[in-house]
């Protein structure tokens, strides 16, 4: 017995008319990125090398804003993932990019005390190795900073559905920027198309949303676009501490 495979998410399909319209977003980023490099002593971009992450950084590199780019490689990144890493740092050589890892013994005793996968056994223990392979060296990324800049859109998620440009870190004590707060979908990918962006592989596979390998899936077409971000936990819980 054969069994069909189910059509996967698939980058959209654009027309003239998006790549139009996308002139307008892009110019008002170009002028959000300087405003804050501007205002801001030490501003860092925390990118998840998602397409909405290289087009924050491809404006701030062909801007040459002052701003740090910097990544979290968690230790179980998926092998595109981190061959993206590389092209990022060939393609924008100019570019203050840096990597970020867990602290290993931390990241050890987690995976022999708990096991590998304890994560998807609870909300709980997930947040837990969240909190140890994501928001800790996330934490030592900003200790720095003044500011930080995130790709989140309001369109992503239940959870970010009023998410403003600006707003304050309350428990770091800075600001934090979500510059394209506004863009659709359809605008990201407009932008990665128009100017050839390296982009991560994984999205001509039906992810349009990459995290962790044991912890995210491609999804069904008409599916939510996080659908395959932390599957097997309610909607509602599908953040990982970075941006509470």
């Amino acid at each position: 017995m054969s069994f069909l495979k189910p059509d996967l998410w698939k980058i959209p399909r654009l027309d003239a008319q998006d790549f139009t319209k996308i002139t307008e977003k892009e110019t008002a980023l170009f002028q959000r990125i300087a405003q804050i490099a501007q205002h801001q002593q030490n501003a860092k971009f925390a990118s998840s090398l998602a397409v909405e992450d290289m087009v924050i950084t491809d404006v701030i590199a062909k801007s040459k804003a002052k701003i740090v780019v910097f990544t979290l490689e968690t230790g179980r990144l998926n092998p595109e993932t981190l061959e993206l890493v590389d092209t990022v740092k060939n393609h924008y050589p100019d570019l203050d990019f840096q990597l970020y890892t867990p602290n290993s013994e931390k990241a050890l005793a987690y995976d022999e005390q708990k096991g590998c996968y304890a994560f998807y056994e609870s909300v709980e223990l997930r947040r837990e190795c969240c909190f140890i392979r994501k928001i800790e060296p996330l934490n030592r990324a900003l200790q720095d900073a003044d500011c930080w800049l995130t790709g989140q859109r309001r369109e992503q998620s239940v959870t970010r559905t009023e998410l403003p440009f600006h707003e304050q870190d309350e428990s770091r004590g800075i600001d934090k920027y979500n510059p394209i707060f506004d863009w659709s979908e359809l605008d990201v990918w407009a932008y990665i198309l128009k100017y050839d962006i390296p982009y991560n592989r994984l999205y001509q596979q039906g992810y349009p949303s990459i995290g962790c390998e044991p912890c995210t899936k491609a999804v069904k077409v008409g599916e939510d676009i996080r659908a395959g971000r932390w599957w097997w936990e309610n909607k509602d819980s599908k953040e990982c501490g970075l941006h509470k």
